[in-house]
């Protein structure tokens, strides 16, 4: 059977399929924050932003395409199978009830009601709004389908048509002309913006949503490996488009906005402050209304995702009971706050995000490298504690004493370390000592 060729039709639906997995709500508050922090040093940081936020997904993508596995659990599985189900378990527990779920209520709640509230009534007023939106959650995640495709079809165009309207805006009217950068942002924008982009988490996303895609191409017809992979990135570069363009005028959105209004410690309250300046109280409620429904319906998905894929790997533990433990810890960890939650998820992140990415690369160079456990498991050991101080570091700094600042020591000679990549360095000398037991294997086999 030949692999069918996609037709520009097909490639438009699998670019759009693409970009509604990955541009969630949380993608909004990113970039802004990037956009206010980087001010004169925007260009350099949006680069940064765009390698991780927008290039990591798509390779994941292809990874599992290339690959031809089944999912997360197949592809970690390459390292050894223990490995695979912890990996898989930290993946789905950070995009699901511990980080990307409940943030989604703050998010949408600062954005769309806080200043209605009041900050007299804002802790009363998020537990509300929280019960109120996870419980609806819940509700439609027992059989997603039908709403998934009804919120889909017809708010994604209409979030998308509001915010096109203030970004527009932003740039034809802007509020201000940007300040000087914050922080690091000042010596190493591009290096700053990379890590800055582990917030979004979409490269993890792309581990556990691919099999979706790549299940969409098969259903289309393609059935090659090399063409599910190349017919991916080229069905993915209306995807690739549309969140490189979004990214880059939110980030402008952020730098104007600074000596309009003050710095913020996330995008949230920018970018209700920018939406009220241009709309005005009306204008407002529609992009209000707008965010919580996006929010909602993304929800939606990631509460029967950690269903789905936690059945899998528990299966005596009901669907039912494991997204009423997604829905119920998101309820909890959103009345923390949505700095809170940034300031627990960005460790995790800075920890989690090299096992993945030499996860992707790696399997991206399975044609040429082969699947050899041998070499993903070198790979994987020399970049783990690296990672595990990357992730120490971005603790609070209140936090860095004791233990901590006596492993934090050895990290800074570490290059890289000061900015989250002192895992980068470790991870190359592992591919090349992995390359070389392999290499020395395959002789003695062969001898």
């Amino acid at each position: 059977m030949t692999s069918h060729q996609l037709t520009k039709r097909e490639q438009l639906v699998i670019g759009s399929m693409l970009f509604g997995l990955f541009f969630g709500a949380g993608n909004l508050i990113f970039p802004v924050f990037v956009g206010q922090q980087a001010g004169s040093r925007l260009g350099p940081a949006l680069l940064g932003f765009l390698l991780s936020g927008v290039g990591l997904p798509l390779l994941g993508v292809a990874a599992i395409g290339i690959t031809k596995t089944a999912g997360v659990f197949e592809l970690a599985k390459q390292v050894n199978r223990h490995y695979a189900f912890w990996f898989t378990l930290v993946l789905y527990v950070c995009i699901g009830p511990a980080f990307a779920l409940p943030r989604l209520a703050p998010i949408s709640y600062e954005i769309g009601l806080a200043k209605a509230v009041g900050s007299q009534h804002a802790t009363l007023g998020m537990l509300v709004y929280s019960v109120l939106f996870f419980g609806i959650a819940w509700w439609f995640a027992r059989r997603p389908s039908k709403i998934m495709d009804y919120v889909g079809k017809i708010l994604t165009p209409a979030f998308l048509i509001v915010l096109g309207v203030l970004l527009v805006a932003v740039v034809v009217h802007p509020l201000g002309s940007g300040g000087a950068p914050a922080g690091v942002y000042g010596s190493q924008p591009l290096l700053t913006g990379f890590t800055a982009g582990y917030s979004t988490m979409d490269a993890l996303a792309a581990l556990a949503f691919g099999i979706i895609v790549v299940d969409a191409l098969k259903d289309l017809g393609v059935t090659k490996p090399t063409a599910i992979a190349g017919n991916t990135i080229k069905a993915g570069a209306l995807a690739v488009v549309m969140m490189g363009v979004l990214y880059a005028l939110l980030a402008l959105l952020g730098r104007n906005s600074l000596g309009v209004f003050a710095r913020a410690s996330n995008g949230g309250p920018i970018l209700a402050n920018v939406a009220r300046a241009y709309f005005g109280p009306v204008g407002s409620m529609l992009l209000a209304a707008i965010v919580i429904l996006a929010c909602l319906k993304t929800a939606i998905g990631l509460i029967s995702a950690f269903g789905d894929a936690l059945h899998e790997l528990f299966p005596k533990v009901s669907y039912f009971a494991l997204i009423t433990l997604a829905a119920g810890a998101s309820l909890l960890f959103a009345n923390f706050g949505l700095d809170a939650i940034l300031a627990v998820a960005t460790p995790v992140m800075y920890f989690l995000y090299p096992l993945a990415i030499t996860l992707i690369l790696l399997s991206l160079l399975t044609p040429w490298l082969g699947h050899a456990h041998g070499l993903f498991g070198t790979v994987t050991l020399f970049t783990l504690v690296p990672a595990l101080l990357d992730g120490l570091n971005a603790l609070p700094a209140g936090l860095h004493h004791g233990w901590i600042a006596r492993l934090l020591a050895l990290g800074h000679y570490l290059p890289g370390f000061a900015y989250g990549l002192g895992w980068v360095v470790p991870a190359l000398l592992g591919l090349v000592v992995g390359t070389g037991l392999e290499h020395v294997l395959r002789h003695q086999k062969s001898a």
